[in-house]
Formats: structure tokens, sequence, C-alpha cells
């Protein structure tokens, strides 16, 4: 049975000590009845720090929101693969909309720091998903396509059983408006589908696919009943413990009502 997930993505935001008091709130409020795991994807400054405080917990792991597409080198400001490995990280956020739209990657970029994250054992929370024209005109499918063919679907079937994919319409990111649960459903039925065609139906039923996109404790019941919808990607609402913790509660509910 493949996971069932909540990922924060905590983007550019917080004070150190915000940071560990949210965390530590997490940690301590957490009921882990349903075994939903959680990635607390947070800044570069704080994930030594995290991955420390956070260990002895089973159901929780770091994320790097970023790495680069270099394994070292004259990159100042950057940080590899190779260096959040060596710090216990276990997963780091790769393509997500913000990355590709405001900072200009494009998916061979991508697929080079999909590459550089497998090979230093890290989990990569890949991102797709279209813009409002993109969806409006009827290209969302073509354009998710051709984020996974170019960005990802050049890893092995190995490789790929590890990864996380996460469904962020660009249109419902931070904007209050998210995908309907059919919207949803359709393309993380689509993702599946493009997956069996790559890697074959045993796999496809493996892999996890996330939905992110304005997704709050209001919402996520209908999501995350969505067959194909294995759990979230979740911002602005993983800033506040009560709603992050009520999401949790939700996707557990789900666990345990399909066991």
């Amino acid at each position: 049975m493949r996971k069932k997930i909540i990922a924060a993505n905590w983007k550019m935001n917080l004070t150190y000590a915000e940071a560990m008091s949210l965390t530590d709130s997490l940690v301590d409020s957490f009921d882990d009845n349903g075994n939903c795991s959680i990635i607390l994807g947070v800044p570069y400054i704080y994930l030594h720090e995290l991955v420390s405080r956070i260990q002895s917990q089973p159901f929780f792991s770091i994320a790097s929101q970023n790495c680069s597409d270099q394994e070292k080198g004259a990159f100042t400001g950057e940080i590899s693969a190779f260096m959040l490995s060596s710090i216990g990280v276990e997963h780091v956020i790769i393509g997500h909309s913000e990355r590709r739209i405001l900072f200009n990657e494009d998916d061979v970029i991508i697929a080079r720091k999909i590459k550089k994250a497998t090979e230093h054992g890290l989990i990569p929370v890949f991102c797709c998903g279209e813009e409002f024209e993109q969806r409006k005109s009827g290209s969302h499918f073509s354009k998710v396509e051709s984020q996974l063919t170019k960005g990802l679907m050049h890893l092995d079937e190995s490789q790929i059983s590890e990864c996380i994919i996460a469904y962020e319409p660009v249109w419902a990111i931070g904007t209050g408006v998210n995908a309907s649960p059919e919207e949803a459903q359709e393309m993380h039925a689509f993702i599946r589908k493009k997956t069996s065609e790559r890697y074959g139906k045993k796999v496809a039923d493996e892999v996890s696919i996330l939905y992110g996109g304005s997704l709050t404790p209001m919402n996520a019941r209908e999501i995350f009943n969505c067959p194909d919808v294995d759990g979230g990607l979740i911002g602005g609402a993983s800033l506040k413990p009560e709603d992050f913790l009520s999401i949790i509660t939700t996707m557990n509910s789900r666990i345990k009502h399909n066991n």
C-alpha cells in the first residue's frame, strides 16, 4: 500500500524561535493513530537543527525546499544534495512552481536536480502543475505530461518507486481557490496512468501523489476522499499548527476508514 503523506512547505517564513516552537507544537500534539507520514519542508538555515529535533519521531522527516543541480564548486549561495544528505535531510522539494516561475528553472535544470538528489539518497518531492491559461485552454494534461516526461521520468524503476509526486495547479497556490475534488482526482489519475505507461501498474500503484494548492482543514476531507490523492503539500496552512494538525487528523481518519 502506498504511503499517505502530509508535507509542509514553510517557504521563506518564520524566525528561528517560531520554527522551533511550531515543530515542537506539532510533535507534542501529533496523534499517530493512522500512520500518516509527516514531512516538514523548511528553510535551509533550520535544517540541521530540525533534523536533530525530530530524529526520535518515527512519523516525521525533514525536507529541503530546494537543492542545486551541481555537485560542488564555485556556486556561491547554493546548497548541494550531497551537503543536505550529510546532515540527515531525507527529502527535497524540486520543481515547485515558484522555482519554475520566479527563478526560471526549466525541465532540464529540474531533471538535473532530481538526478543529484537520487544519487545522494534524497527522496524527491517532484512538483508539477499547470497555469490558469493552460487549464482554460484545455492543455493542462499535456503540460503536466511534459513536466513528468522531461523532469522526472528519466529515472529508472527503482528510483521512481522512491519518489513522491505533488500536483499543484499554479492557479490554486496561495490564491484561496483550490481545484475541485473532481479536478484533483482527474489529474491525479492521469499522473498515475502516465507513470503506469512508463514503469508498469505495480510501480504506479506504489507512488504517492499529493495535492497542493490552497488545501485547508475545510476542504481536506473532500480532496483526501479522492482515490488517487495520497495526501497534501501544504503551504499557508502548515504555518498554523492547529490547521496543519487538523489536516493530518483528516488524513488519519481516511486511513483508518480504508483499513
